[in-house]
């Protein structure tokens, strides 16, 4: 076996255990049973435990990045199709696919009960994805908004997606399965999730005003010639 089939049989391995039991239970001795591979190689390629662990966390934001990826946009592309494109690329991420679901649950893990690992994944894989939705955001609100308040508004919405992935069991027995199965699909998440921030922002009508055939329709004129209309409404104070 090659180093490089060694280190990646340990990585493999590493991941459903780690998702399953956590960083601090999980031990190498179970990893390397897992793989196959002697408890010494652990040391070998990774040095310790903790650096496995890292490495495993930041494999997995990759493979989920690989397996949902951002579309590309033009440069005509109006801003509520970004934001709209943004959630469901982002609630697709957080609810799962079919592949790996190892990899959502271990980096669930992370972000409920920070370790090492964090900040690497914040800095290489978070903040560039929260970075694109402020940039979004800087094309719907006028260019007066101060960053700090894109800021909140970002992580308002990202709040919105995440609360569908931490209380997931919660809505599930909130709400029966019969309306869960008609109105609840990732899709219809992004709309609703899009539909009722732009119109907190002000820049559509009354999200409870509007009917379904209204859902997803373009900011009708320029955002930024909106300027007066969401300073009343708040938005940049």
């Amino acid at each position: 076996m090659s180093t490089d089939d060694t280190r990646t049989r340990i990585l493999n391995a590493a991941g459903p255990v780690f998702a399953e039991k956590g960083f601090s239970d999980a031990t190498v001795r179970d990893i390397c049973q897992a793989a196959n591979v002697n408890v010494a190689s652990v040391n070998y390629h990774f040095g310790d435990k903790e650096q496995l662990y890292i490495a495993t966390v930041t494999q997995a934001r990759a493979l989920r990045v690989q397996q949902v990826q951002f579309p590309s946009w033009s440069a005509e592309t109006p801003p509520d199709e970004k934001l709209r494109d943004y959630l469901r690329t982002m609630i697709t991420r957080m609810l799962g696919t079919n592949q790996a679901p190892w990899q959502l649950t271990l980096m669930m893990r992370e972000v409920l009960h920070p370790t090492a690992a964090c900040k690497a994944l914040v800095k290489d894989h978070f903040r560039p994805d929260f970075d694109l939705l402020v940039g979004i955001l800087r094309e719907i609100l006028p260019e007066e908004t101060p960053a700090y308040k894109l800021h909140l508004i970002g992580f308002s919405i990202l709040g919105q997606c995440l609360h569908y992935r931490v209380a997931g069991e919660v809505v599930a027995i909130m709400i029966d399965e019969q309306e869960r199965h008609d109105h609840y699909s990732v899709p219809q998440l992004a709309e609703h999730i899009a539909e009722f921030s732009l119109a907190a922002l002000g820049c559509i009508a009354s999200y409870t005003n509007r009917s379904s055939s209204e859902s997803g329709r373009t900011i009708p004129a320029p955002i930024h010639s909106r300027a007066s209309t969401n300073a009343s409404r708040g938005v940049s104070r």
